[in-house]
């Protein structure tokens, strides 16, 4: 068994790597590879330069680019392997990577080229007559230049081919005027909906999208809009946006104090001694005697009424019973009815809304409200009325207190109208950021109105159905002739497989076949073993990739990878190979593959490999993460004994193997692993020129963890330095930093002169801390987590 890669020096991206000193568990014990090994590590990080070393191992050879390459590969009970021996070790050993390729299935990358044949455990047999009897059934072809009819199973597809055509060709004449009606409404110039899409909002539409606007009106759940509603959606449209509306600040009009100064004033008692009785009981009497008092007072000196002389105890009297403090009085209740009088003037300016400043969708609420304040005014203005009422009567028997009964306030109404216009306005203004949405999906919503009444009009309904049954009928007539001819199929295969089965090298071709067919459902890509005669007369066999039954040219990505995985896991078969338990080394057998394709990387592996046991070691490298967390489900994968988990990691120009941290082997997302390189930034010692790499990453792996992390906690703001704002809060040094970095350490387009200059390492380790403290203080539970899934044991805090 292979233990470790005990060093490597000059070859590709390893440079002076040492297992022992930089593979050690946390008890600082050197781990080693297990029966089970898993290598994750990103593209161009050095996997497949660990997969050359194996495969020389295997071959022999090591290729002759490398200048002066230096390894050391320890093997259990041999002595280290080395460029100098690589042969010798006594190991089965069987690496699928990209030399394997090159080596084997050259017709991938040239297709002039075959790929190369192997053997299988098998013997043959003599099937001829089986062979014969088979043909019989299948009959014969026919062909009308040969005059040759046809007999046998071609004979019945013949008959049931001509049945399915007729049924076929009404179906299409059916189904094709149906399309030229859809057609025409969809792309019909000037009447199509393509040509109206001021209205209807798509000037690419076009017959596709008409039919899956037909299935959503057609659903059950589908409410057209109705004619009131079309005409509200088309004013929508001849809407722009409007500039913000101003506030209105909130009217106060402190009518619960006015109504305490009128009480007070109006019930308040005036001393009565020094009084003249008669004008205490005739207000109106009082009030003349007043005035005339101020008339005549240091003015004249007869009456100007009777003409008789005031006598100084006269003008006492008065001045006695007209004092300080009525006078006083007096000028208080003139004071409030003037401030009353004002507020009375004043009140129709309060909340002055104008909905024309509005989007037309607010008008109705805003009708509803003007109307609510209107009503609201008039009552304060009724109520004021009373107040100043209660004043004047008071004023005109100034002598004498009143009842006075509380008026009813209406300023906490006048408010709720103020907070509802607040609402509105606010709503109004925000609205000018969605308007297009809302005219998008308003054209949206009026073109799916005209489909419906289009499909009304058709009946489409009706047609569908009469299409659908020339339809069954035409597939029921089809299906009959796919019955005969995947009989003569299956007829035509068996008598391919039998005159295959005769030799060896083509069950290695029928090997593969299987595991495309049984496991990737590849049944129209497949491997024939194709019969050469030799420059010496003899026959010898070669593979070719047939697709379909012709020979394959110009494969995608994909189905090279497919096939090439599928040939080496049947190699695995071959007679060399088949019952030694070889060490396995299978270099990142996904590239190019989509997910169900790579689970079925993981099925065959697990079917093939694991179940069966066959082997001695298996090394698996991979660079997608969800292939890795497939290879964790296979049968030992978790046992720590039995499987060990590494990391191949890149740093500039260097590449180095580690141990994998548990937020790979355990959650396997790029989430914690970016949470620890932003961890490492804040507490590595800025002096160590070691983790230089940490600061060079630092903009790009900050970005890529903020984007992420503040997307999910503030999906509401829409734009990354809002979201930066409200996550560090008043601390506007830290947002402003975190902004720049991500901004100027993650790019150089626009910045190349910042390339020129060093790395600020302080202000890098100091954003970091900032960012780690922030995410601490917001949540806590979630800052011990990522801690933990990084193996940041949390201390206990007392």
């Amino acid at each position: 068994m292979i233990t470790k890669f005990k060093t490597i020096n000059n070859l590709a991206v390893f440079q002076n790597f040492d297992w022992n000193s930089t593979i050690r568990d946390k008890g600082n014990n050197v781990v080693l590879f297990k029966p089970i090994n898993i290598i994750y590590g990103r593209n161009y990080s050095g996997k497949t330069t660990l997969s050359r070393i194996i495969r020389a191992l295997e071959t022999g050879n090591l290729s002759d680019k490398y200048e002066n390459p230096q390894f050391e590969v320890c093997i259990t009970d041999v002595a280290d392997r080395t460029p100098n021996n690589l042969t010798g070790h006594g190991k089965k050993i069987r690496v699928f990577n990209e030399d394997f390729v090159k080596a084997n299935l050259r017709f991938i990358v040239n297709p002039d080229e075959s790929i190369a044949p192997f053997a299988i455990i098998g013997g043959n047999a003599t099937i001829e007559a089986e062979i014969q009897e088979l043909k019989n059934e299948l009959g014969k072809k026919e062909n009308i230049d040969e005059e040759i009819d046809a007999t046998g199973f071609y004979l019945e597809l013949k008959n049931v081919s001509a049945t399915a055509k007729t049924a076929l060709q009404a179906f299409q004449t059916a189904n094709r005027s149906l399309n030229d009606q859809l057609s025409y409404k969809a792309t019909n110039n000037p009447n199509g909906i393509k040509y109206k899409s001021d209205k209807y909002g798509d000037q690419n539409y076009n017959i596709n999208k008409l039919k899956n606007d037909i299935e959503t009106v057609l659903k059950a759940s589908f409410q057209p809009l109705t004619d009131d509603e079309v005409a509200q959606k088309l004013n929508l449209l001849q809407e722009s946006a409007n500039p913000d509306i101003p506030e209105i600040s909130k009217p106060n009009l402190e009518l619960a104090i006015l109504n305490l100064k009128a009480k007070e004033l109006v019930t308040k008692s005036i001393s009565s001694s020094n009084k003249i009785d008669q004008l205490l009981k005739d207000a109106i009497l009082n009030r003349w005697v007043k005035e005339g008092r101020q008339l005549h007072k240091e003015k004249l000196e007869q009456c100007s009424f009777c003409g008789n002389d005031i006598s100084k105890e006269r003008w006492k009297e008065l001045d006695s019973h007209f004092d300080e403090e009525s006078e006083k009085l007096e000028k208080e209740i003139d004071l409030l009815i003037s401030e009353n009088e004002n507020s009375i003037q004043n009140i129709d300016s309060k909340l002055q809304i104008n909905k024309n400043v509005f989007y037309s969708k607010f008008h109705s609420d805003l009708d509803t409200l003007i109307t609510k304040r209107q009503q609201t005014i008039n009552n304060i203005k009724i109520e004021l009325n009373i107040v100043k009422e209660k004043l004047q009567e008071r004023k005109n028997d100034l002598l004498n207190p009143k009842n006075y009964n509380n008026i009813t306030d209406y300023s906490q109404q006048l408010e709720d109208c103020w907070t509802a216009f607040e609402t509105l306005r606010t709503q109004a203004n925000e609205y000018s950021n969605y308007l297009g949405t809302e005219q998008t999906e308003a054209k949206r919503l009026l073109r799916l109105r005209e489909v419906s009444d289009f499909t009304t009009n058709i009946q489409y309904g009706n047609t569908i159905a009469s299409i659908q049954s020339l339809k069954a009928t035409s597939d029921i007539e089809t299906q009959n002739k796919q019955v005969v001819e995947e009989k003569i199929k299956q007829q035509i295969d068996q008598i391919e497989d039998k005159e295959r089965l005769m030799k060896d090298e083509e069950k290695g071709a029928l090997k593969v076949n299987e595991y495309l067919n049984n496991f990737f459902g590849h049944d129209f890509l497949s491997l024939q073993a194709l019969e050469e005669t030799d420059d010496f007369g003899g026959k010898k066999i070669k593979f070719e990739i047939v697709r379909n039954g012709i020979k394959a040219h110009h494969l995608s990505e994909g189905e090279s990878s497919l096939i090439a995985f599928c040939y080496f896991m049947a190699k695995l078969e071959d007679v060399e190979t088949k019952g030694s338990k070889p060490i396995i080394w299978i270099d990142d057998p996904i590239s190019s593959l989509d997910s169900n394709h790579i689970f079925f990387v993981y099925s065959l592996i697990n079917a093939e490999i694991f179940s069966k046991q066959e082997f001695e070691q298996i090394f698996i490298s991979t660079h997608n993460l969800d292939f890795l967390k497939y290879l964790k489900r296979l049968p030992g994968a978790l046992n720590k004994n039995q499987c060990s988990y590494f990391l191949i990691s890149r740093e500039n120009e260097i590449s180095k193997i580690n141990i994998m941290p548990r937020y790979l082997k355990d959650y396997v997302t790029e989430f914690n692993f970016l949470f620890h390189q932003i961890y490492k930034c804040s507490v590595v010692d800025a002096e160590d020129e070691n983790q230089h790499n940490l600061y060079y990453n630092f903009g790009n792996n900050t970005r890529k963890f903020l984007e992420a992390f503040l997307y999910y906690k503030y999906p509401n703001a829409n734009s990354d330095i809002d979201k930066l704002t409200k996550f560090f809060g008043n601390n506007r040094q830290a947002s402003a930093m975190t902004d720049r970095i991500n901004n100027e350490f993650s790019h150089l387009e626009g910045l190349f002169e910042r390339s020129m200059t060093p790395i600020d390492i302080p202000e890098m380790k100091k954003t970091a801390k900032f960012i780690l403290d922030k995410i601490k203080e917001k949540d806590n539970e979630q800052y011990d987590a990522l801690l933990l899934s990084i193996g940041i044991e949390i201390e206990n805090e007392v």
